[in-house]
């Protein structure tokens, strides 16, 4: 059977390309999305601050409730602090050098033009932690009284200052000059600065708390058997070696390994669900086109089994040496992801993968399994086939589709119609993956019963090609509609590309909308004031006393995480959520509240909205937990509920509470309202010369938010970019092998008097009936959940979003089918009708 097996492949290397390519580029893509899931597991970035420690000692970085499951865990949004008095408990340890507690905190040094620095991020920290890195005083000495600062070498040379020179430096208040008593080594992705430790604690803005504990070893002593005497005995605190320590040292580093696997983890059982589709159609194309095949050996005694062997064995020789190859190239598939991750901003550019050859083996036994799969799928109806009926099986194909087939496929168009519907009753990110998610429960449903659909489609289409373009049309006409069967393996993975494509782009550009529109029509102040590290909590209360200023709301743009039941299972998220000012909210923010008062939002307190109040049946008196972003837990009183969820998440905090578990204690911004008999001109001057360097004034705000929100549509994007690009291969082969394989028939019509150009024309009317075909049913299949999601958030069917994408993807997928099907016909037409004619099918 191996023999056979192998004999056939190489006499039908033709038919067996498209099933190689399919495998070869969805293994590729498993691959790379495996090492992405393994660099969130162990890779990083190398520390810079902790180069000399042997172990750090940080805040947990990420939430797990008691009970839960290693599984039920989220990533902290702020950064976690620790007690600065464990460094003694620490220091205790046997094993243990010394034990050093860091301060760090936003610090950016001012010029004399009174502009800030920019640059890289720029910290503050205690001299006596400089001994973890090392830093090296290039010249100068170490800071002694309140007074002294020492710059990096790089910050020193911007700031045009040496050591004995005076500077400028902005913390949390107003610009304070500082001499310069010496000068240290700079760092690469951060700029530092660095105070006796009695004046780090006091700009630091925590008291008694550290970011970090840095730990040096005695002689001899293993950084991995010290952590472990270490961890025994602090309670909840995250102990790191190696190139873990740049988790607690950047917490964009922890973030991105947490997004990382996230991302890899949905993106490549995605990549993994597309590619067995993919695969199974091409393999059932390929079997399709050896009908004849099959029939002869039924007819010469072979088993039903025989017949599944042969076909499964052929199947795991092409995926074998496909998988392989694929499994090669993941590595290029993750770091051009990598790439683009970073240059959309999504994880830090300087983020190393973690390589080994766990992820190309499992993509290469994940690439096998859905090739053995797709072959037992594809293989169970020509082995079935009674002997007596082989011959007559293979001269026509089979038009009727199986009971169980139509039922399972119109099931899943009722429940993907069913899903689109979600967003009517759920708003926000929940409703808009729903909708998605809809589109492709709609497309698989429609491709179970493609050979129906495109009979209708062809039994409309028909007649119409017959009046208007006669022998080309009728040939186009009658082909379509006694091969719906073919033009359904052709239409399908186009219609999957049309409304992949769509509603995932779309439905991204109408959620961004959706919330620009509410928070637009919440936001009534008449300025907005921000800065580029942030903004000093100084700043709200100066504006207070600014003649013509009503209102002086302050922003800090926070997360928290809830913990929910499921059942057995615990469910934890981090959500997005805003800390402002509830007495200074009038006349600048409209949150639609509908219940309780938001001036009541002070101290223990917090706002929750509409929807999530429902969800955890809570009214206002009612205790509300969660955890704040840093991870510390909360317990607060809830106080007012509101409507305008799009726009300010489903949590509001007092601001003081929201800037105390922020990492850098700093406002993003402040919404200012004018009073109504107040020169507009003069109010705007006056707030530009507050005395606070770097602060922007912008008129009137409309999005108090993040580039959160712009960084997951860019994310989106490239993921979505990716699935097209490999759906784009998959109709290209698709629509080469559906043309390749009738070289016979163009054979036969130009014997029989018809021309070449004649058969050129009717393929184009076949190419034009497959595109439209696909063009049209999957914008329909887009279209609908999409209005219904735009229904449920704008209140408009009508998607947001520019029409140039939609011609742009509906351009491409017609150029492809046009020139796939043009280029493979052209192929086919070259050998002459006698010679083709002769050819095994």
């Amino acid at each position: 059977m191996l023999s056979l097996a192998w004999q056939t492949i190489r006499t039908r290397l033709g038919g067996f390309a498209g099933a190689f390519i399919a495998i070869l580029c969805g293994t590729a893509l498993v691959a790379g999305c495996g090492v992405l899931m393994e660099s969130g597991l162990r890779a990083g970035v190398p520390t810079q601050r902790y180069a000399a420690a042997a172990v750090v000692v940080g805040g947990a970085q990420s939430v797990r409730p008691p009970g839960a499951d290693a599984l039920s865990s989220e990533q902290v949004g702020e950064q976690p602090s620790v007690p600065e008095a464990l460094a003694g408990r620490i220091a205790s340890v046997p094993g243990v050098r010394a034990a050093v507690a860091e301060q760090s905190f936003p610090a950016q040094v001012v010029t004399a033009s009174g502009e800030v620095l920019g640059g890289a991020q720029s910290l503050g920290h205690n001299w006596d932690a400089a001994v973890l890195a090392p830093f090296t005083l290039r010249s100068g000495a170490e800071p002694t009284a309140p007074g002294d600062v020492v710059l990096d070498a790089d910050l020193a040379r911007r700031a045009g200052v040496d050591v004995g020179g005076q500077v400028r430096i902005a913390t949390r208040s107003v610009p304070m000059t500082f001499r310069v008593s010496g000068v240290v080594d700079s760092l690469s992705r951060q700029s530092a600065l660095f105070f006796t430790p009695q004046r780090a604690a006091e700009l630091t803005g925590q008291p008694g708390r550290a970011h970090a504990i840095g730990v040096l070893a005695a002689p001899g002593v293993a950084p991995e058997t010290l952590a472990e005497r270490i961890g025994a005995i602090v309670d909840g605190a995250e102990v790191t070696t190696g190139v873990e320590r740049s988790t607690i040292e950047f917490l964009d580093v922890s973030q991105t390994r947490l997004l990382l696997l996230t991302i890899a983890g949905s993106f490549g059982g995605f990549a993994l669900l597309v590619a067995v589709f993919v695969v199974a159609s091409t393999l059932a194309l390929t079997i399709n086109q050896r009908r004849r095949e099959f029939a002869l050996l039924r007819a010469v005694a072979a088993t039903p089994k025989q017949i599944r062997k042969l076909i499964g064995i052929e199947t795991t020789l092409v995926a074998l040496v496909a998988g392989v190859l694929g499994g090669a190239s993941g590595l290029a598939v993750a770091s051009g992801l990598r790439d683009a991750f970073a240059a959309i901003g999504v994880i830090p550019a300087d983020f190393e993968l973690a390589i080994s050859p766990l992820p190309p083996l499992a993509a290469l036994l994940l690439g096998l399994g859905a090739a053995r799969l797709a072959a037992w799928a594809a293989s169970r109806r020509p082995s079935m086939i009674r002997p007596v009926e082989a011959l007559g099986e293979a001269a026509v194909e089979r038009r009727e589709l199986g009971r169980v087939r139509l039922l399972t496929g119109w099931a899943l168009v009722l429940a993907g119609l069913g899903g689109a519907m979600v967003p009517l009753f759920l708003r926000g990110d929940i409703g808009t993956a729903i909708s998605t998610m809809a589109t492709l429960v709609v497309v698989i449903g429609l491709a179970v019963v493609g050979p129906q659909v495109t009979g209708l489609v062809t039994r409309v289409l028909a007649p119409v090609l017959g009046r208007v373009w006669r022998i080309s049309g009728y040939l186009a006409g009658a082909n379509a509609q006694a091969n719906t069967r073919r033009l359904a393996a052709a239409v399908t993975p186009l219609m999957l590309s049309v409304a992949f494509a769509l509603a995932t782009f779309y439905s991204q550009t109408s959620s961004t909308a959706a919330a620009a529109e509410e928070t637009a029509r919440s936001t009534t102040a008449d300025y907005v004031l921000s800065g580029p590290a942030g903004v000093s909590p100084e700043v709200a209360a100066a504006l207070a006393r600014v003649p013509g200023v009503a209102t002086a709301t302050p922003v800090v743009r926070t997360s928290v995480i809830t913990v929910s039941s499921m059942g057995d299972s615990v469910d934890v998220q981090r959500k997005p959520a805003q800390g402002l000012a509830g007495d200074q909210t009038r006349g600048a923010l409209e949150l639609g509240v509908d219940s309780g008062r938001l001036a009541d939002l002070a101290g223990d307190t917090v706002a929750l909205s509409r929807s999530e109040a429902d969800w955890l049946d809570k009214k206002p008196g009612d205790e509300v937990t969660f955890y704040f972003g840093d991870g510390a837990p909360a317990k607060l009183r809830l106080v007012a509920t509101y409507t305008h969820d799009l726009a300010f998440g489903d949590f509001v905090l007092p601001v003081a509470l929201a800037r105390e578990h922020n990492g850098g204690r700093l406002d993003d911004s402040v919404l200012v309202r004018r009073s109504p008999d107040a020169d507009p001109a003069a109010v705007a001057a006056a707030l530009r010369s507050l005395p606070y360097p770097g602060l922007t004034v912008a008129p009137s705000m409309s999005a108090p938010e993040g580039g959160e929100r712009q960084a997951q549509f860019y994310l989106n994007l490239v993921a979505v970019g990716v699935i097209v690009g490999y759906l784009a291969i998959s109709v290209a082969n698709t629509l080469v092998l559906t043309t390749a394989q009738r070289s016979r028939e163009f054979a036969l019509l130009r014997l029989i008097g018809t021309t070449r150009r004649q058969v050129t024309r009717m393929m184009r009317l076949e190419a034009l009936v497959t595109v439209g075909t696909a063009v049209v049913v999957g914008t329909v299949v887009a279209v609908v959940p999409l209005g219904l999601l735009n229904a449920g958030l704008r209140g408009s069917p009508v998607p947001s979003g520019p029409w140039s994408v939609y011609f742009g993807i509906i351009g491409g997928a017609v150029l492809l089918g046009l020139l796939a099907m043009g280029l493979s016909t052209w192929v086919a037409l070259r050998a002459r009708p006698i010679d083709a004619i002769g050819l095994r099918e």
